[in-house]
């Protein structure tokens, strides 16, 4: 049986005024607050002549035991990071927070999606603290073995002779 955890966050995000004739603002994930913040979604928390920061709502980082090598991997790193996910919703708020996640190989699964803004962001001290703390308690290193290929049976292919060539 596989243990997990779950660690609340809040998704801190960021728009600015885009220099281009396409679009009129540009998003991106600043950041994620250990805990869950008292705020609504969408909150306004910042705003400058060029941008503003929204708390764009509440996620959860799931930890599974089967994916502990992708986390020792990410907090080998120095500066673990976390990846967030946002998905354009095509109606006010802009975006839906999809995941939170502190598995690399996930998070890039999400950018073959199409439309997902998918970004890392550092990965707080207190969650990492956690994450760290699941890792020791869970991983199990597992041993590589490369495969090897079945040598053909060339009995089993039909083998055939060639025809004779006509003498003529």
């Amino acid at each position: 049986m596989s243990a997990s955890i779950r660690i609340p966050v809040g998704v801190v995000v960021e728009r600015r005024k885009a220099d281009s004739p396409w679009i009129d603002f540009t998003w991106r994930p600043l950041a994620a607050i250990p805990g869950e913040p008292d705020a609504s979604p969408w909150t306004m928390l910042s705003e400058t002549a060029d941008g503003a920061t929204f708390y764009a709502g509440r996620a959860d980082v799931m930890l599974h035991s089967s994916e502990t090598s992708n986390y020792r991997d990410n907090l080998a790193t120095g500066e673990a990071k976390l990846w967030v996910v946002l998905r354009p919703t095509g109606a006010e708020p802009p975006f839906a927070v999809v995941c939170v996640t502190a598995d690399g190989s996930e998070g890039e699964g999400y950018t073959s999606a199409g439309n997902d803004i998918v970004e890392q962001v550092p990965m707080p001290e207190a969650i990492r603290g956690t994450v760290d703390v699941f890792v020791a308690e869970h991983h199990v290193e597992q041993p590589f073995f490369k495969r090897k290929r079945d040598r053909a049976n060339l009995d089993a292919l039909g083998r055939r002779t060639r025809p004779a060539e006509d003498e003529g």
